[in-house]
C-alpha cells in the first residue's frame, strides 16, 4: 500500500503542509497548517467510485486501466 506524508513547514512567512515537493496555501498560524493537513490526509484515504482510467506514459504509449475506489493510500501528518 503507498503512503502519503503530509509535513507541517514554514512557509513564505507563516506556516503550510508539504506533500512530496508540492506544498500547499499559507496558514497564518502552526495550528491552522496542522489543521488543514489532517484533514486533507482522512479525505485522501476515504474511497471512491472505481473507473476505467487512461493516460500516456513518458515514453507517449498510451494505457488503460481500472482504478478500484478502495485501493487508497495510508496517510499520515508528521509535525517535526
Amino acid at each position: 500500500m503507498t503512503e502519503v506524508l503530509y509535513e507541517i513547514v514554514e512557509h513564505d512567512g507563516g506556516w503550510a503542509y508539504k506533500v512530496g515537493d508540492v506544498i500547499s496555501e499559507t496558514f497564518e498560524t502552526h495550528d491552522e497548517a496542522l489543521a488543514a493537513a489532517k484533514s486533507a490526509a482522512a479525505r485522501q484515504e476515504l474511497p471512491g467510485d472505481t473507473t476505467d482510467i487512461e493516460y500516456e506514459d513518458e515514453r507517449g504509449r498510451w494505457h488503460e486501466e481500472t482504478a478500484p475506489g478502495d485501493d487508497r493510500p495510508h496517510t499520515d501528518v508528521v509535525d517535526r
